[in-house]
């Protein structure tokens, strides 16, 4: 059983609400995170930071992404993308303390993108049908085999960071954020549950307990304001 908690977005209080509420529930689960870490709300640095502290493991999204390669190559593609994607807090939330950013980029870089647990199959965007024709035809057995073929791909707009397409059927559940909700939503069609619910909206943040493939429970917990304003 593991708890997967949505896109955070720098909101940094509501997280670690969120947080306390999984643990007050669930004492020893261990904490994934469909990445999205930063941008958007003022506390990207501070997200990082307890992300770490409690071992949370993650999967970065396309904006912790952007984030790398801006300062490490900022007139690639995905660095220039960053300027128009909701940066200016991500900065500001490192002043006094550049000197951590290094720190944080080499955990950003260094995380998977994806994660094939017995429980479920993580990812930020998830795994596009895109890609039916482009993987080995057992795949299904063996998810790791795509490692390449996904890493290889990061810029395409069907790739595990940016796609907002009909997800594929992996013969396992999908966990995946990006894609916002108002509320989690499960597709049964092909096994996927969307755990992004708007938090740098004002929304909320959520997350899904599962177990062998399945939603047990949901927790969430509303957007605070201090985290946007």
């Amino acid at each position: 059983m593991i708890a997967v908690i949505g896109d955070i977005h720098g909101c940094f209080n509501t997280l670690e609400n969120l947080v306390k509420k999984i643990r007050d529930k669930y004492p020893s689960i261990q904490i994934y995170s469909v990445g999205d870490l930063v941008d958007r709300g003022k506390y990207s640095f501070e997200v990082i930071e307890f992300i770490k502290s409690e071992k949370i493991i993650f999967t970065p999204g396309n904006h912790d992404y952007m984030f790398y390669y801006f300062v490490n190559f900022p007139v690639s593609q995905m660095g220039s993308s960053w300027l128009y994607n909701g940066y200016e807090n991500t900065i500001a939330s490192y002043e006094n303390r550049f000197e951590k950013i290094s720190e944080h980029l080499n955990l950003i870089i260094n995380s998977p993108l994806f994660l094939n647990l017995k429980d479920c199959f993580i990812s930020h965007a998830g795994i596009s049908k895109y890609y039916a024709s482009k993987f080995p035809k057992n795949f299904r057995e063996n998810l790791d085999s795509i490692n390449e073929i996904v890493r290889n791909d990061l810029e395409n707009p069907e790739g595990i960071l940016w796609t907002r397409s009909e997800l594929l059927d992996l013969g396992k559940l999908q966990v995946v954020g990006h894609t916002r909700k108002d509320e989690i939503k499960f597709q049964k069609s092909n096994n996927v549950v969307y755990i992004d619910t708007s938090i740098y909206a004002g929304n909320k943040l959520s997350a899904v307990i599962v177990e062998q493939n399945k939603v047990i429970d949901a927790l969430s917990m509303p957007t605070i304001e201090k985290d946007l304003n």
